[in-house]
């Protein structure tokens, strides 16, 4: 069931109705409901993936009440390996086995030798990246003595598979999603009208800007090899925003329908392409997945805090995995890499940290210096979406190749740049909005209360109206392959 879908339009405001019908009741009753209606939402994709996620939560259910238990450091120790080797087991296989097999044969060939090993036929289920890492979260947080065990099943279950959050994040931490499990909701209008206000922002970006840049970034990755450098150019830097757009947009539709029914999500995205550099970019972008890498692996790791080299490192070996976690393949890893070689100069010169503040904060625009930084940001970060889009890593190298070859400077297709020109229009029109909104959650939340009603109100129908006209495909979200 995609956020952008008529049946979820339909499933959506009838669990809200139904889930506020038993308010008089305690959360318990509501906590079971969201269970109900979060197996049902699941369930729709592949109703066997049922069994992974509540194999899941109970594993980590009962784990985390042993390490509450027991005062062994040892017990603890062999039950934490446990829960993070059952998690990582599961994902190994269904998103890593054809690849390690299929690597393995291709080393022993390289070799002389030949060595048969069939790829199996593998179904991957949606989400398990996002929920994995959720409930691994939830032992490691109890094996620190950060958080105690949730004693409830079904408040466990909830916090596990709660439906806007289950296929793609954000990726929550327990001690800010359990909490609210635990106490009983009450509805608050002026959180569900912003929340209704989210989730037409996100839909936006994702029908409106992701969906048809998506036309232009596949017509020309599809066939790069029949354009030059100048339409391949075009074609990643539309790609770079129809990601921005696809993903941030399923993150603002989740957060939004979340606050539908009383409960908060972490923030995800944070206007990542107005960064001034690398390091602002990864503060901004997909936040809940750098920070739990930030938590359980790089501070574990000795951080920033062990000299230079140490930190440059942990900056790889954290990127590596990060680009191992998105996908099956090298080009994945490479772009993990990239990013991390990114990281390099900032750590040498202490500037990671730098840009920590909003960027123009009270200012109408950006400084020509800010704009500089910006630009170039954006472009060094597109150039690793290359290998985020690209095919296989022969692909991705031949692609860049072109764009750095003299047919850069070659006027561009012009099936291509026609292609290209309404949506620069929608393209702009967000910027200027998210730029506008920057200090706010999301794009619309402040331009949704300051503005006077005989605006707003046109605003919101212009989107409505535009979201209606190209709502006619249901495009996957980018992120549901991971």
């Amino acid at each position: 069931m995609l956020f952008n879908s008529i049946d979820f339009a339909i499933f959506l405001p009838l669990a809200f109705s139904l889930y506020w019908l038993i308010d008089r009741y305690s959360q318990k009753y509501q906590n079971a409901f969201l269970v109900g209606i979060s197996y049902f939402f699941y369930g729709c994709w592949d109703v066997r993936f049922l069994t992974l996620i509540i194999a899941s939560t109970t594993v980590d259910y009962w784990i985390g009440l042993q390490l509450n238990k027991t005062p062994r450091h040892f017990y603890k120790k062999l039950l934490l390996a446990f829960s993070i080797s059952f998690n990582l087991g599961m994902l190994f296989y269904f998103k890593y086995c054809n690849f390690f097999l299929d690597n393995i044969s291709n080393v022993f060939s390289f070799c002389g030798l030949e060595l048969q090993l069939n790829s199996i036929e593998i179904i991957l289920p949606v989400g398990i990246s996002f929920y994995t890492f959720q409930t691994m979260s939830y032992t490691i947080d109890i094996y620190k003595g950060k958080i105690k065990a949730c004693k409830d099943f079904i408040t466990f279950a909830a916090f596990v598979c709660y439906f806007p959050q289950l296929i793609a994040g954000p990726i929550e931490r327990a001690n800010n999603l359990l909490p609210q499990f635990n106490n009983k909701r009450k509805f608050q209008y002026n959180e569900a009208i912003n929340g209704m206000r989210q989730i037409l922002c996100g839909l936006f970006k994702k029908i409106v800007i992701a969906d048809n840049c998506a036309l232009v970034a596949n017509q020309v990755f599809m066939h790069s090899y029949d354009y030059s450098g100048s339409t391949l150019l075009i074609g990643v830097l539309f790609f770079s925003i129809q990601i921005y757009g696809d993903f941030s947009g399923y993150s603002d539709i989740a957060i939004g329908s979340s606050k539908l029914f009383g409960i908060k999500l972490m923030k995800n995205f944070s206007f990542p392409y107005f960064s001034r550099n690398v390091g602002e970019f990864w503060r901004r972008w997909h936040i809940s997945l750098s920070t739990w890498f930030r938590d359980y692996i790089y501070i574990p790791l000795g951080g920033s805090q062990k000299g230079m080299l140490r930190q440059i490192l942990n900056t790889f070996i954290i990127f590596i995995i990060c680009g191992f976690w998105h996908g099956a393949n090298w080009t994945f890893v490479v772009w993990g890499l990239i990013n991390a070689a990114y990281f390099i100069p900032l750590i040498i010169l202490k500037s990671n940290r730098k840009h920590i503040d909003t960027i123009g904060n009270g200012n109408l625009l950006p400084s020509a210096t800010e704009l500089i930084k910006i630009l170039c940001t954006f472009i060094l970060i597109s150039i690793t979406w290359v290998f985020f889009r690209a095919d296989n890593l022969q692909h991705a190298l031949s692609y860049i190749a072109e764009i750095c070859s003299p047919t850069l400077f070659d006027y561009p297709n012009l099936a291509i740049l026609e292609m290209c020109q309404p949506i620069l229009v929608y393209v702009t029109f967000l910027f200027v909005m998210e730029w506008m909104g920057r200090e706010g959650e999301f794009a619309f939340e402040n331009l949704g209360k300051k503005l006077p009603f005989y605006l707003r109100g046109p605003l919101y129908y212009g989107l409505t109206m535009m979201i209606i006209w190209y709502s006619g495909k249901e495009q996957q979200f980018i992120y549901f392959q991971f």
